[in-house]
This record gives structure tokens, C-alpha cells and sequence, in this order.
């Protein structure tokens, strides 16, 4: 039995999924069954404390952002959540992610969700 897909609209700057697109924000638009929406609320919540924690280790002057295992984590996450995205979004989405390029960065190569959807 397949579920059947509904769209929603995730807004990156609040961390919303939403079943209406709101003007305020740009969003994207997303086709997703219950158990992907699911993976991706997961994911927006695993973004949003890596990016508490990165903000934290921001007021430490002595380490240096490339030396930084909170801002790797950041970023790995806001990778994985475009990768999600980009499978699940409408054409827009994934046109404007592969125009910012942020699934192209190698450096998160061994990181599998994002490898499958290069």
C-alpha cells in the first residue's frame, strides 16, 4: 500500500513545514507521504541544535571555524536537509538548489544521504 503525497512548503528561515505557502518567507515547495514529511521534520530539528550548537562555539575566539567539529556538523546537516529536499521538492526547488550548489561540495562525501542524491 502506497501512502499518497501532499504538498507542503518548507520555510528554511523559521523551520516550518507548512500545508500553505505564507508570502513573508520564501519556501519551498515539497510533494511528501507521511513518513518522508516525518524524515524531515527529524532533520530540520537535528539542523536547528547543530546550529544552536555552532552559535555557542562562535564565542570561543581561539577556534578557528575550519577547525571546528560544531560548524562541520552545521554544515553536514544543512547539506543533508537540501538533499532531502531536492528529492522531495517540485522542479523550483530543485532548480534553485542546483543553482546555489550546495549539494556539488565534496565535503561531506562520505555523508550517504547526501552521496545519493548527487
Amino acid at each position: 500500500m502506497t501512502q499518497e503525497k501532499q504538498t507542503y512548503h518548507v520555510d528554511l528561515v523559521s523551520g516550518d513545514v507548512l500545508g500553505q505557502k505564507l508570502e513573508e518567507n520564501p519556501s519551498f515547495t515539497i510533494h511528501a507521504t507521511d513518513e518522508e514529511l516525518a524524515e524531515l521534520k527529524q532533520c530540520l530539528e537535528e539542523q536547528h541544535k547543530d546550529d544552536s550548537e555552532a552559535y555557542a562555539r562562535s564565542h570561543v575566539p581561539f577556534l578557528l571555524y575550519h577547525h571546528d567539529r560544531a560548524n562541520d556538523k552545521y554544515d553536514a546537516a544543512m547539506k543533508k536537509l537540501y538533499a532531502i529536499i531536492y528529492r522531495l521538492g517540485d522542479e523550483n526547488a530543485r532548480n534553485h538548489i542546483e543553482e546555489i550548489g550546495i549539494l556539488k561540495d565534496n565535503k561531506f562525501e562520505g555523508n550517504e544521504e547526501v552521496r545519493n542524491f548527487k
